[in-house]
């Protein structure tokens, strides 16, 4: 390989990492705005692997945005998504890994609750006809703080890493 092919290599992979940095923010950014369609194309098409824990693990990017229209899709659920620290390793032309952190707040308006969790994601990537999309990724928490509000005074609900399960 010449000096001049190590070169373009190396561009090629710096411009994979930015590309991959930016879908994840459009991935963050579609679940802000609550935007399905723009979710889902974040995601390879047919046979993923998505694993969020407690949400559930799933086959499909379908899976995932049906529970994201039944759960997040509200008015009333207002959240925030940031994405940090991602060291993102491009493995050849076609396949990256990443892992990023996540700080996340969700003020649900009905239930008068405040959550904050802090996360991290383990995302392998794939380049799909000239665009990279997420083909594999798994979340885990590892905080989070659960607070009920009323009037000016908020109480603490849980604080710690996993909160107790929920009823669904």
């Amino acid at each position: 390989m010449t000096s001049v092919e190590r070169l373009e290599t190396r561009l090629r992979r710096l411009e994979d990492a930015d590309a991959i940095r930016s879908l994840k923010a459009r991935y963050f950014t579609s679940c802000d705005r609550k935007d399905p369609q723009g979710m889902r194309d974040c995601f390879a098409p047919g046979a993923v692997r998505i694993d969020y824990g407690r949400i559930g693990v799933f086959e499909h990017r379908d899976q995932l945005v049906d529970v994201f229209e039944r759960l997040g899709c509200h008015p009333h659920v207002v959240e925030m998504h940031h994405g940090v620290n991602p060291d993102i390793v491009v493995l050849d032309d076609t396949h990256a890994r990443g892992t990023w952190g996540l700080h996340y707040q969700m003020i649900d308006t009905n239930a008068h609750t405040i959550t904050q969790l802090g996360a991290y994601y383990d995302d392998e990537y794939v380049k799909l006809d000239g665009a990279w999309k997420i083909a594999a990724t798994r979340c885990v928490v590892t905080s989070t703080l659960s607070v009920r509000y009323t009037g000016e005074t908020p109480a603490v609900l849980f604080a710690g890493a996993q909160p107790p399960a929920v009823p669904a």
